[in-house]
């Protein structure tokens, strides 16, 4: 099996920490990897915020749940089914018990910023991996709470915070599909 499919298929998405410190120098690895992503033009839209501070990571947390409970409010139907299956509600702890996050901002009106910060997440995601790091991708429902104070100027838009830490969730990886089930040859039909 090739190395990089090894960490694709053993990472799974994590939201219970371990709150041991983590190394710092493996966490600027993960970044430089994800740094290293294809982006559009070459632009390189990404920027990175590492946040370690118990303070203002609560901060960052309070801002998230503040969204969030707007949000869960307005869900109905199968989209609030869906997350109550999931066990997915407002309350977001990771965001303090991580030893720290990765705040992701994209450049705002740079062609094609969206798919390029995303491409470079997903090396991070199997950077992280290697490392022996876990990490959830999360995007709150309000960014503009988290930009605030965080004091990121409006040049720049928050696609999604990574609270980085050891795993200490017992979760199961969710099931994918089979290559089969997803790939077809010339055109739509089989």
């Amino acid at each position: 099996m090739s190395t990089v499919l090894k960490y694709a298929t053993k990472r799974r998405t994590i939201r219970k920490f371990d709150s041991n410190p983590i190394n710092i120098e493996d966490v600027l690895m993960a970044l430089k990897i994800g740094a290293q992503a294809p982006s559009g033009a070459n632009y390189q839209p990404w920027r990175f915020i590492i946040i370690d501070d118990p303070k203002l990571k609560r901060r960052i947390r309070e801002a998230s749940e503040d969204g969030e409970k707007e949000f869960y409010k307005k869900v109905s139907g199968d989209w609030a089914e869906w997350l109550e299956s999931k066990k997915l509600n407002p309350s977001k702890p990771f965001l303090e018990e991580a030893p720290l996050l990765v705040v992701v901002l994209a450049q705002n009106g740079i062609p094609y910023s969206t798919e390029s910060v995303w491409t470079a997440i997903g090396y991070i995601l199997l950077a992280l991996e290697e490392l022996n790091l876990s990490t959830v991708t999360y995007t709150p429902s309000d960014t503009k709470r988290v930009l605030e104070v965080l004091n990121v100027p409006e040049t720049f838009r928050l696609e999604a915070i990574l609270p980085i830490g050891k795993s200490n969730d017992t979760k199961i990886k969710e099931p994918r599909y089979e290559i089969s089930d997803l790939v077809r040859f010339n055109n739509w039909h089989l």
